[in-house]
């Protein structure tokens, strides 16, 4: 709890220097999981949700001006549908004086604002009448709101006024917040590709990556607020563990054929420009842990360095010499986007899976779009997706058919809520909740969903 409060006591002061808030609340996504008790009779939960329970933590964002808008039954509702429609609600109340929205992924915040585009209309209903929805059935949330919700038709006359006047919901959380200063989460990464659409719901609203941590523990400050999340760097916190950076500076294949792993250095002998992984020792136990993450030196924050994460150093999609990471799927569908783009479509969500029950195995990419494209643009697209991968090993296996063509599968539109869905039922709190981006043989439901789900289907002629 005390490296949490002190890396958001840090990035307050340097965001507030930036993007100055004043007395107010913060309108924020957040989710309690469910808790379980261990056999030693102890309460298990998430990090997040004991965080959120904590008072010490109340205290403090309120000390920040970020106090929460909705109550606790909402955040630790057992449905989170049920949340997120009260969180909508509550901050509609207190539009006023929402001064900044959060959640912890960019993912939540657009799902969020997907689900207003639903229920914007019955949420005024409730804002008009005083009522709640009979959709909220959980009784501690319906007897929380009914504290906070009362009749107030120039409100609902107001929203819905300002939701029937935008084009296409473009910039819809000023329209509905006019005194929020930004929006925040974490924005890199994977959570990358929300960003196009977190844009076109916040308009001139700044966008602001959260701060660099992990399940394992906390890492660094957001200390350049103002830069946007493609260039987010965070400044280490020497004082919440101990770092060490593994040089990154070996090619794969070397490191492969050499079995050379470079020495660790540092936090003081790293360099500007260079990749390196994290290891972390820290007070929650764990002793010279590898993240997996691999950042990149982009600077000194007096003397701690800056770092901008890059991507997951394990591989997402390999055949056989091939070696495909978290960022080159993202690069390879963000350019295969831009040709949906073209059509005023976008990738809703994606994920890939590597299919060996073919001979050659093949790449198989999971799309959901926004709306209809016609066949002509999807092929196109399945064959760029196939081109943007430009790993050597990829390539020339491809040129001589050792890999088969890549496969795009466009989903129905709610697969990736069927998948969220069936995370959350594990027990997973929405808040942690991250699509993921590669689906392995072992997670069979997943693959399962996907595949009962498929609506049309492209193989690449991108090499003949």
């Amino acid at each position: 709890m005390e490296t949490t409060l002190q890396i958001f006591r840090t990035s307050y002061a340097f965001r507030n220097r930036e993007f100055p808030i004043g007395k107010g609340k913060a309108l924020q996504f957040i989710y309690g999981s469910k808790q379980s008790k261990t056999k030693g009779g102890l309460n298990a939960g998430t990090a997040t949700t004991n965080v959120y329970r904590s008072s010490t933590f109340k205290a403090e964002m309120k000390a920040m001006q970020s106090q929460c808008c909705s109550p606790d039954e909402v955040i630790f509702g057992p449905d989170f549908h049920q949340s997120l429609y009260c969180h909508l609600l509550c901050g509609l109340i207190f539009r006023e004086e929402i001064q900044l929205v959060f959640s912890t992924f960019a993912h939540s915040l657009v799902h969020a604002f997907r689900t207003f585009e639903l229920v914007w209309e019955e949420l005024c209903d409730d804002i008009r009448e005083g009522v709640l929805s009979s959709r909220i059935t959980v009784p501690s949330i319906r007897a929380a709101m009914s504290k906070i919700l009362k009749p107030n038709p120039e409100l609902a006359d107001l929203i819905h006024k300002k939701c029937s006047g935008l084009s296409n919901w473009y910039g819809l959380i000023p329209e509905l917040f006019p005194n929020a200063k930004y929006l925040s989460g974490i924005m890199t990464g994977s959570m990358e590709h929300y960003l196009k659409k977190l844009r076109h719901y916040a308009g001139d609203l700044p966008l602001m990556s959260a701060d660099y941590g992990s399940s394992e523990g906390w890492i660094g400050a957001n200390v350049n607020p103002s830069l946007p999340p493609e260039l987010a760097t965070f400044a280490v916190l020497p004082n919440i563990g101990y770092f060490e950076f593994i040089p990154q500076r070996l090619g794969n294949l070397e490191s492969q054929v050499l079995c050379i792993e470079p020495k660790p250095v540092g936090l003081t002998e790293v360099k500007v420009g260079e990749e390196y992984e994290i290891i972390v020792t820290n007070v929650a136990g764990l002793y010279r842990y590898r993240l997996g993450d691999v950042v990149k030196v982009m600077g000194f924050h007096n003397s701690t360095p800056e770092l901008k994460f890059i991507c997951r150093r394990n591989l997402l999609l390999t055949i056989n010499i091939d070696k495909n990471t978290e960022k080159d799927l993202q690069l390879s569908v963000d350019e295969a986007a831009q040709l949906l783009a073209e059509e005023k479509q976008e990738v809703v969500d994606f994920t890939s899976h590597v299919d060996l029950s073919t001979d050659p195995g093949h790449y198989v990419i999971f799309w959901e779009v926004s709306g209809e494209v016609n066949d002509e643009v999807l092929k196109e697209c399945c064959n760029c997706l196939d081109r943007s991968f430009v790993d050597a090993g990829y390539v020339s296996a491809r040129k001589v058919n050792a890999i088969g063509p890549l496969e795009l599968r466009v989903v129905l539109k709610g697969t990736f809520q069927q998948i969220l869905d069936h995370y959350l039922g594990l027990g997973a709190a929405l808040s942690q909740f991250k699509t993921p981006r590669c689906v392995g043989p072992t997670n069979k439901t997943v693959l399962q969903i996907l595949c009962n789900n498929i609506g049309k289907s492209y193989f690449s002629t991108a090499y003949g």
